[in-house]
């Protein structure tokens, strides 16, 4: 399109020649309008815009000098060059403060106005390209799925996107000319992502390098970034740094967990034969406790049958313990396919809740429930029990001088979920992404294989846990696809057949 021309002076005739001299040059693409004052320019301009302004200094409604902001303020992408027949140095430089391209003194040739408009015009269409990258270089950033992030030579952030101001949240310590090694997680990354960023600096390309990263809820996020920088001039260390960053903390757990599981079932033959030759002492124990504690029963002095009671029912209590581990590391470690039935799960929350009643009364927790009636899916029965069961454990554990329970189910068209949550301590942010390793554990009497054989049993299911801790609770959420039963189709009706009694 031709470029706009914005003529503002009081000599008509003079505009008006000068229209036709610019719309007749060759080497100018324009389309010239004229206003005689500064009002009616003013309006034109914010109106339709301009390339280009070319203003008298001396109009009857102002000054033009004066007139130059306000003419870049409603087309911001113009320039302005001012006509005048008396100019003094005073006034040239006050021009140009103001944002003037040029200043052509009266009289002046054709060829030296369409000179000075030319360059004015490619000056705004410079500029024009170059916002026109800035947008689309900014949409990338701001569209970009990873984390995008820009550093200057002293090691300050100058530039992130939503993604990565999104993963730390407004409390996080990045911020616009903050130190970014200063956010990360441990002093051996902060070294670790120095020794790259200094790399960077000076090879323009720096080795791929992975540091925690905290994120707004307070949990490490591991992040691989890809440092590389921008130089200056040749030779010279580069002055920005731009890092591109993939989230890998959860393909790390994926792996991690991986690895656990092939570790443990490569476990099972040996798991299984050593149960066998474990649980026969331990059995062997429990029936001597058992004959021991009938004799103390009958032992006449009453003053050394109860410590000798109390001491059998301490062994009890550790066999029965050792017998919990042994049964919970058979079920981590025993690949058994679960069942595949149609299951309530409102159903099995209710009769896991029912189970515990008594535990929840001694230790003085209040349980609310939330059970809808339509939450069906399809799995193992016993194997999902075990899931509710554990996470109502973990609960009573971290609530060992009462609290509450709430045990809740619900769906949509495409999935169920039930949820046990607890008015306990909480889980601590740092320690979120291991909670569901085998054998970690916070507790001092924990085994850490609670949520380790939820996360198997869940999976095998084809599910998802989730997990939100609070120092107020914590509230564990595991979502199945839902089953939808298919009803029988209905038998087509049919004449009953004809006996040999039946008329022709």
């Amino acid at each position: 399109m031709p470029a706009r021309i914005l003529i503002i002076d009081d000599n008509t005739t003079l505009a008006a020649n000068l229209r036709d001299i610019l719309e007749g040059a060759p080497e100018l693409d324009v389309e010239v309008v004229l206003a005689c004052n500064g009002k009616k320019g003013l309006a034109l301009a914010r109106r339709e815009g301009f390339e280009v302004a070319v203003v008298d200094i001396k109009l009857p409604d102002g000054n033009g000098v004066e007139l130059i902001r306000p003419l870049l303020e409603a087309s911001p992408q113009g320039e302005v060059v001012l006509v005048t027949g008396f100019a003094t140095v005073d006034m040239a430089i006050g021009a140009l403060r103001e944002g003037a391209f040029a200043f052509v003194l009266k009289s002046f040739r054709p060829e030296e106005l369409i000179s000075t408009l030319a360059q004015a015009i490619a000056k705004v269409t410079l500029k024009r390209e170059r916002e026109a990258l800035e947008r689309r270089y900014r949409a990338l950033i701001e569209a970009a799925g990873v984390l995008i992030l820009g550093l200057n030579a002293e090691g300050r952030i100058t530039l992130m996107n939503p993604s990565l101001s999104a993963l730390a949240g407004p409390s996080a310590m990045l911020v616009l000319g903050a130190v970014f090694t200063e956010s990360l997680s441990e002093e051996s990354d902060r070294r670790r992502f120095g020794h790259a960023f200094q790399k960077a600096l000076e090879n323009a390309v720096a080795p791929e390098v992975e540091v925690g990263l905290r994120d707004a809820a307070g949990a490490i996020r591991r992040v691989r970034w890809h440092l590389s920088g921008v130089r200056g001039a040749p030779g010279k260390k580069a002055e920005l740094i731009y890092g591109i960053g993939l989230d890998v903390t959860e393909r790390r757990a994926q792996e991690r967990r991986a690895a656990d599981m092939e570790a443990l079932n490569a476990m099972a033959p040996l798991a299984l034969g050593l149960a066998h030759e474990i649980r026969n002492p331990l059995n062997a124990a429990v029936l001597e406790l058992h004959l021991l504690s009938r004799s103390i029963d009958r032992m006449a002095d009453e003053g050394a049958r109860g410590p000798m009671k109390r001491r059998v029912e301490i062994v009890e209590s550790e066999i029965a313990r050792l017998g919990r581990l042994l049964s919970e590391f058979l079920e981590l470690a025993r690949p058994r396919a679960p069942l595949r039935e149609p299951v309530d799960l409102s159903r099995v929350v209710a009769e896991v809740m029912e189970l515990e009643a008594e535990a929840f009364a001694r230790v003085g927790v209040e349980v609310t429930r939330a059970l809808d009636g339509d939450c069906w899916s399809l799995g193992d029965v016993e194997k999902l029990k075990q899931v509710v069961l554990n996470l109502v454990m973990n609960a009573l554990d971290a609530m060992p001088e009462g609290g509450g329970i709430r045990a809740a189910t619900g769906g949509d068209a495409q999935d169920v979920w039930l949820s046990i949550g607890d008015t306990g301590t909480g889980i601590a942010a740092g320690v979120l992404p291991e909670i569901f390793d085998p054998f970690f554990t916070t507790k001092p009497g924990g085994t850490g294989l609670g949520l380790a054989i939820v996360q198997k049993i869940v999976d095998q299911h084809g599910g998802r846990v989730s997990v939100e801790a609070s120092p107020t609770g914590t509230c564990v959420r595991v979502l199945f696809p839902r089953y939808v039963s298919t009803p029988l189709p209905r038998p087509s009706p049919s004449r009953p057949p004809r006996t040999h009694g039946d008329g022709i």
